[in-house]
């Protein structure tokens, strides 16, 4: 099939790799974000999906709105026969999907209907999910509730944080994105209305979101910081200072503490929750590098009055 690709940050690469790989399909272009600010210069920098198109001498359409007329007719002229999606980050108009005979097909990183939205493997970690998975689905109007291609399963390891999750299921997606398409192709392949009950929803997790509350169980602390890593980066405060934090470590054998408490030893920082300890790993203060939190913590030399949060 001839294909226009959307997508933009690096977890699309391993779909659109696939593709340009697959001797069945053509890839004629991508859409993807606008070009955006990056680092310390604050320069315009391509997207990942951008970068790759480029080095593969394929067209990049970069509308600043999918219902933009300008990129509608571009669309048509490319005549595409199907558009998959991974990750292309901005709502697509009923004028967009009309265009291509076997519409949108979207790589999404859950099990359908669980976790519709725009942060389906930070949710699935935060709630401790020991199964998740990504499925491919035709796009419709009503975000994340078209019929069900296929799907492909993961096990959540009591460790991930959200980007080691997704990296994985970056990975297995690709090949369900590919085969999806073979099987619209050879007419094999029927998508499947999603069941009504087990929706769930995965808003975007902001910043706000990823303070650590100290009073909540040890459990629900780790699973904040794992569900938060890499972005937006899970945090805390430190005299009156924002102090981030890498995954933690559960220490139930540790003597209790109250909440936020500090106990830092020659090896270990340990930090009170509601239930039992956890021991810090990497810790990042406002304005500095990150570091292991036995180094930050001879550093600011710690007081018994000291706290978190």
């Amino acid at each position: 099939m001839r294909l226009v690709f959307a997508g933009t940050p690096e977890t699309a690469l391993p779909s659109l790799r696939a593709l340009l790989d697959s001797p069945r399909h053509e890839v004629a272009a991508v859409v993807t974000r606008p070009d955006a600010q990056s680092g310390r210069g604050r320069k315009l920098q391509p997207s990942p999906v951008a970068e790759l198109a480029q080095e593969a001498g394929i067209e990049i359409l970069r509308p600043a709105r999918a219902g933009d007329p300008e990129f509608l007719d571009r669309l048509r002229l490319i005549t595409p026969d199907c558009c998959p999606v991974v990750a292309y980050g901005a709502l697509l108009p009923q004028s967009a999907l009309d265009i291509p005979a076997h519409g949108w097909v979207n790589l999404h990183f859950s099990l359908l209907p669980a976790w519709r939205g725009a942060a389906p493997v930070q949710h699935a970690v935060l709630h401790g999910d020991e199964i998740t998975g990504a499925a491919t689905f035709q796009i419709v109007k009503e975000l994340d509730a078209g019929p069900v291609f296929g799907v492909v399963t993961e096990k959540v390891r009591p460790g991930d944080t959200s980007g080691e999750l997704l990296a994985r299921l970056a990975e297995s997606g690709a090949g369900l994105l590919a085969a999806t398409l073979d099987g619209i192709e050879d007419g094999t392949l029927e998508a499947v209305p999603q069941p009504a009950e087990g929706v769930s929803v995965a808003p975007k997790i902001t910043v706000d979101d990823a303070r650590v509350d100290w009073s909540a169980p040890a459990m629900r602390v780790d699973r904040l910081i794992r569900a938060c890593a890499p972005a937006p980066g899970a945090w805390t405060e430190f005299r009156d200072l924002r102090v981030k934090l890498g995954p933690v470590r559960l220490a139930p054998e540790a003597p209790a503490l109250a909440p936020g408490r500090i106990a830092a030893s020659k090896n270990t920082v340990l930090v009170g929750t509601a239930t039992h300890p956890v021991e810090l790993g990497e810790v990042r203060p406002q304005g500095k590098r990150a570091m292991s939190a036995g180094e930050w913590a001879r550093g600011v030399r710690l007081t018994e009055d000291d706290r978190l949060g």
